[in-house]
């Protein structure tokens, strides 16, 4: 993660280059992603390469702000686990807190990390149809159906967390890209830990519009 330590110059963002310098640190902004399994254990932070297909500007904006954990064990779960009286479980001391910045700094990353959209062509494919699904279907379906909840969180301590937490997922994820990924991860990284289940266009429709209502209720709870 990036160190606290860190000043960022809002104007500065784009003019100096400093998305490249300073967030490359642990983060692969200008790809290719990682094509080998000792590159994918390397990586520090999500890949950025392609974050204009896959965030929603707004939450960058805020999540920059007040930075949150969205992967609770780290990018490689292997690194920040230990043993404990009912199996494995996170090592907290071994994890990195993101910096937070300022809102003018957030806005002009944000910015610029729109910009950066190399899988258009796999967004274009995907076409979300407006629907609902009940929270006991979805959770059946995400859970018994898919095997999901082994890598997920669908809430705060209920789920796996190899993976990243999905219950904010629809509030961070353009839809498109939710789907896609679904649909065939290895398209957008070769080496992601999370497998092709080969989901039906229905299926994937679902899975959509249950981490959408998940992400509706997380708002809610606030």
């Amino acid at each position: 993660m990036l160190s606290a330590a860190l000043v960022f110059s809002g104007t500065a963002v784009a003019e100096e280059g400093l998305l490249q310098k300073d967030c490359a640190t642990c983060h692969n902004i200008s790809g290719p992603v990682a094509q080998t399994l000792k590159e994918a254990l390397a990586k520090k932070g999500p890949d950025l390469s392609y974050a204009g297909n896959k965030y929603l500007q707004k939450w960058i904006v805020s999540w920059l702000q007040k930075p949150t954990r969205i992967r609770p064990a780290g990018m490689y779960y292997g690194d920040h686990i230990k043993p404990g009286p009912k199996g494995d479980e996170i090592d907290v001391s071994t994890l990195t807190d993101h910096v937070a910045i300022s809102k003018e700094d957030a806005t002009a990353i944000a910015a610029e990390l729109m910009k950066l959209k190399p899988h258009d062509d796999l967004i274009a494919k995907e076409k979300i149809v407006p629907g609902t699904i009940t929270k006991q279907m979805g959770e059946m379906n995400f859970d018994k159906f898919q095997g999901c909840m082994t890598c997920h969180l669908i809430e705060p301590e209920y789920g796996g967390f190899s993976g990243p937490q999905v219950y904010t997922a629809a509030n961070r994820l353009q839809p498109e890209f939710m789907a896609s990924f679904i649909r065939n991860p290895q398209a957008w990284e070769p080496k992601t830990w999370m497998p092709n289940k080969h989901v039906s266009d229905s299926g994937i429709q679902k899975l959509v519009q249950y981490l959408e209502m998940l992400s509706k209720e997380a708002v809610n709870a606030k």
